[in-house]
């Protein structure tokens, strides 16, 4: 069946002039009137960070207003990050009447801008360091739309129960470095937005993407559209910012996932396994490693920080190979662990555990000193996925066991 659900594809790009009002909500809020040039007014509302820090900008449903996002705004806020929240046309305190067809291509560019413009030009805002997310079918549009056009300074996306354009779903498989984090239920009540929250997760193709799927024994009934008719449907709590409700971890994650990408690592997040499942199967076939290793070589020329796997992912390959006799194998997927994660103790350790069993004892010493090195460093974690005290033994007690076994040899 072909999904009904409308898509407004961009044509205009328009220029935008930003006011302010100065209305206090709360220490960190005050709400603010954004003016397109069209004279249409939208009230946001922005939550400002203590100090200078990177920005977000929140879109919401269509059936909800901006004050869904009010929570996660206060927290981003508290951790440092400067917020806005909008209303859009036609919805909430924000004037106009949403259109549909060519009117709305023409009234779409104006909104979008007049938000993103008056973000990156509050003082304190690290204007190329942004964050955007958005949740329903308007704010998921709305947030790839605005990432798609200022993809310089758009850093991180977080897209709940939508879709997007052809040139949304374009724009996502070409941004291959971008963080993004897809979140659905199961039980959303305008389905089929479960498919087509899949389709945006399985066409982006950033390996740090992340998935969060709130799982049910079944999808929720089709009953009507999400952006007409607003309450024909009942709220079920599984559609958009409606998932906070049921599901009260939602919004650390999204916090936390700003702040993992804007502030620790700037347009950067673990890659993630189901993300890069095709790398992964890669590096499992015949002549995968070699292939694998110029794609990460490549894309190192323009993003020295570039992930394409995550690092446990492919250590536990190289040690499979190493467990089933395979032992050239698993040199050759541990030194593209090494290569990807080079200031990581667990991948010169499985390193050089796997020369050693190749009798290569140079190369074994060379790697288990070097992992101990690292560890009695303590600039660095021990490895990119954990660094417990716990594993951090664990990584030592091998190393001295390879080199143990070394001076045992010499002997």
């Amino acid at each position: 069946m072909q999904m009904k659900i409308p898509i407004f594809i961009l044509s205009v790009v328009a220029v935008v002039v930003v006011t302010a009002s100065n209305v206090r909500t709360d220490n960190a809020a005050r709400v603010v009137d954004l003016k397109s040039t069209d004279g249409t007014v939208l009230k946001a509302t922005y939550f400002a960070a203590a100090n200078p820090g990177p920005g977000v900008l929140l879109f919401h449903q269509s059936n909800r207003t901006r004050k869904e996002w009010d929570m996660v705004a206060r927290q981003l806020a508290a951790a440092g990050i400067n917020t806005l929240t909008v209303d859009v046309r036609g919805h909430g305190e924000s004037g106009g009447q949403e259109s549909r067809g060519e009117a709305r291509k023409k009234q779409w560019p104006l909104d979008l801008d007049a938000a993103f413009q008056y973000l990156i030009s509050q003082p304190g805002v690290k204007r190329d360091v942004i964050g955007i997310g958005g949740a329903g079918v308007i704010g998921v549009e709305n947030s790839v739309e605005t990432a798609r056009r200022h993809s310089d300074q758009v850093k991180s996306l977080v897209l709940l129960s939508g879709e997007t354009s052809r040139d949304g779903l374009q724009f996502l498989r070409q941004a291959s470095q971008l963080p993004e984090l897809f979140v659905f239920s199961d039980d959303d009540e305008y389905p089929p937005i479960q498919q087509a929250m899949g389709l945006l997760y399985v066409t982006a193709s950033s390996p740090s993407r992340k998935l969060v799927h709130y799982s049910a024994s079944k999808d929720a009934p089709w009953k009507w559209y999400e952006p007409f008719d607003i309450g024909k449907v009942p709220a079920t709590g599984g559609h958009g910012t409606d998932l906070f409700k049921g599901h009260p971890e939602l919004p650390g994650i999204i916090v936390d996932w700003f702040v993992t990408t804007l502030i620790k690592t700037p347009g950067h997040a673990p890659a993630d396994t189901l993300a890069s499942a095709s790398t992964i199967n890669e590096i499992q076939t015949p002549g995968g490693v070699a292939k694998v290793t110029q794609q990460l070589i490549e894309a190192r020329k323009t993003d020295r920080q570039a992930q394409l796997f995550p690092e446990i992912t492919a250590s536990t390959i190289g040690q499979g190979f190493l467990r089933a006799g395979d032992t050239k194998s698993a040199i050759d997927v541990l030194k593209l662990v090494l290569l990807a994660y080079p200031d990581s103790a667990d991948a010169n350790d499985n390193l050089a555990a796997a020369y050693l069993k190749d009798g290569q004892k140079d190369l074994a010493r060379q790697h288990a000193e070097k992992a101990l090195a690292i560890l009695d460093a303590h600039t660095v974690p021990a490895s990119s996925w954990t660094d417990t005290e716990e594993y951090r033994g664990e990584i030592r007690r091998s190393a001295q066991k390879t080199l143990k076994k070394l001076s045992e040899k010499q002997g």
